[in-house]
């Protein structure tokens, strides 16, 4: 039986993780600040309460077990931290990763390393064409820049331990049946909360059921068996989502008032954009830019689906 450490294993992500490898036949080694409830008390979990920062109880956790595989999932948004990303948890987040990164790549058993990230480290063009991995990177949030830096961190430690397999995730928002607030977030003016869509609301968003994410990584836990399988994958839905799926989701499973109808594509939009920039818009991981409301910009998870059918969306997730 393998080995797996999760970093941020109980936070939302995390613990969906932990919890597929467990049904798999992993042992799993979940880390983070509190623990959590949803695999407690099952058969080959552990819980290890630390900070990501915490570089001594990490040591012994490297120490201790005979870890195959590290999923690095601490300092993720709807994981362990909020909405907003300050300047303070960009800086331990550096911190975290160099250890860890090294830790692992250190650790004679180790055999694959796998990192969240995000999406918006991409400079989401003004077409529509499909954004994939080798695309033009911008990194003008907290988040995109925390979490670049995370793979800026990685891939520099792989370059002196090459017989380790790394794969980066550039996850898109997640959301599943019960945790909604990155879909209603694209529904809601961030200027007055109120709930809007613009025209018929069939332009779409690019998402992540959290399902179809640990999906990916339980195939590239047990499939990826070459170093062509190393390298960054695109994970996300296979169709965008459109605000008439969130309203329509929304109302048939959980509450929602009000829903304004605006028009779209007018002069609002690109005031708004030109006018952009806040610091709102920097820290705040699910600030809404109006400016790019109807761009419907594509996610490429054409590799991604080489090694997993993602299968989840808006419609069945759970």
């Amino acid at each position: 039986m393998k080995t797996v450490l999760v970093t941020g294993g109980c936070g939302l992500i995390g613990q969906h993780i932990c919890s597929g490898l467990l049904k798999k036949g992993y042992a799993v080694i979940a880390a983070d600040v509190e623990a959590g409830m949803y695999n407690e008390g099952k058969l080959n979990y552990t819980f290890v309460q630390c900070r990501p920062s915490d570089k001594n109880t990490y040591a012994d956790i490297f120490e201790k077990y005979e870890i195959s595989v590290v999923i690095h999932a601490a300092c993720t948004v709807d994981n362990d931290l909020g909405p907003i990303v300050t300047d303070k948890e960009v800086s331990e987040s550096k911190q975290c990763d160099k250890f860890i990164y090294r830790y692992a790549m250190t650790t004679e058993s180790v055999e694959k390393v796998v990192l969240i990230s995000t999406d918006k480290v991409y400079d989401f063009p003004k077409t529509r064409e499909p954004i994939r991995e080798d695309a033009d990177i911008k990194t003008t949030s907290n988040y995109a820049i925390m979490k670049y830096a995370s793979e800026k961190a990685l891939i520099s430690e792989m370059q002196h331990h090459k017989n380790i397999m790394v794969c980066i995730t550039r996850v898109s928002p997640v959301y599943t049946f019960n945790f909604i607030d990155n879909l209603v977030s694209k529904i809601t003016d961030p200027k007055d909360g109120t709930k809007f869509v613009s025209g018929k609301g069939q332009y779409g968003f690019q998402f992540c059921c959290v399902h179809n994410l640990v999906d990916f990584i339980l195939c590239f836990v047990k499939n990826a068996d070459d170093m062509q399988y190393a390298g960054i994958y695109n994970v996300s839905d296979k169709l965008l989502t459109t605000a008439a799926d969130i309203i329509s989701f929304m109302r048939e499973n959980h509450s929602l008032g009000t829903v304004l109808q605006k028009s779209g594509g007018g002069a609002l939009s690109k005031i708004k954009g030109i006018f952009g920039g806040s610091k709102e818009e920097k820290t705040n991981y699910r600030y809404l830019d109006m400016s790019k409301l109807e761009n419907n910009n594509m996610i490429d998870n054409t590799k991604a689906m080489k090694l997993a059918n993602f299968r989840w969306d808006i419609h069945n997730t759970k």
